[in-house]
């Protein structure tokens, strides 16, 4: 401003000078909010389950896209919840359809660009199954669930998350859960079961195979898969968030996730891709 009045031959005040700074500050400002906004990263909420799979994945996208990610890791009822009273995430990524598919309904997210937007983008299966320390000389297998050995038995909250309905699933197709629901030790998500059976707090836990398949529990334990027509399909759905601001990069991740590479990198993480 200071060259524009000299240039056309009016004098410089005070006046124009504090104008001139607040212009400055003004300026200052809207460039510091632009770069923060195009800085923030896009915000996933994840299922339990994929808390042993999703970093490297958000790491490699990085690397390829520019675009910063980072993950919440809950049970899916638990991030529903969240984001019905309008948590600022702007992608689910679900262990089941279900949950997403209400958030749809409610108009609080879509699967925009596909063929079927009214429903969930399945992006995996997950497969359940019996996992037990190796210091407990306990055997992972359906005769352990029908025996006497087993005292205490990790499962997901069937009301919150999808793994732990699989779970009551499987015992119920076993009919075995009426005999064995007074040793139920219950968990607020997949990730908190896999705790429970690592630590000793139960005997054996049904868990997810991505957690089976963590370096950790590879090393101090073993697994057995719960034969899939047991309980009915996992299939694990990706929404949007309605409010996003970032609804194009959050299709970049989306597109990202289907790719055949990252398809192969979830399976051999324990799911199995449906790509």
């Amino acid at each position: 401003m200071q060259w524009f009045l000299l240039w056309i031959g009016a004098p410089f005040t005070p006046m124009d000078s504090r104008l001139f700074k607040a212009l400055s500050f003004s300026l200052a400002g809207l460039t510091l909010a632009v770069g923060a906004m195009a800085q923030a990263p896009l915000r996933i909420a994840a299922a339990a389950d994929l808390e042993p799979v999703l970093p490297p994945i958000l790491v490699q996208f990085e690397k390829a896209t520019g675009i910063h990610a980072e993950a919440t890791y809950q049970a899916s009822a638990v991030l529903t919840t969240q984001i019905q009273n309008g948590a600022p995430f702007d992608l689910f990524l679900s262990a089941d359809t279900g949950y997403p598919k209400r958030l749809i309904d409610a108009g609080l997210a879509d699967a925009a660009g596909t063929a079927d937007s009214s429903s969930p983008i399945v992006y995996a299966r997950g497969t359940l199954v019996l996992w037990t320390r190796r210091d407990s000389h306990l055997t992972p297998s359906l005769d352990l669930l029908r025996g006497q050995e087993l005292k205490r038995l990790a499962v997901a909250n069937p009301d919150r998350a999808p793994y732990g309905r699989a779970a009551v699933a499987a015992l119920t197709s076993l009919k075995l859960y009426d005999s064995l629901k007074p040793k139920l030790v219950t968990a607020e998500n997949i990730a908190q079961t896999a705790q429970f059976v690592d630590s000793g707090n139960a005997d054996a836990g049904l868990i997810s195979l991505t957690s089976a398949l963590t370096p950790r529990l590879s090393a101090s334990g073993a697994y057995f898969v719960i034969p899939r027509d047991l309980y009915p399909p996992i299939d694990q759905g990706v929404v949007i968030v309605s409010k996003t601001s970032q609804r194009a990069q959050a299709h970049k991740f989306l597109h990202y996730l289907l790719s055949a590479p990252i398809q192969q990198q979830l399976a051999k993480s324990g799911l199995t891709p449906v790509h």
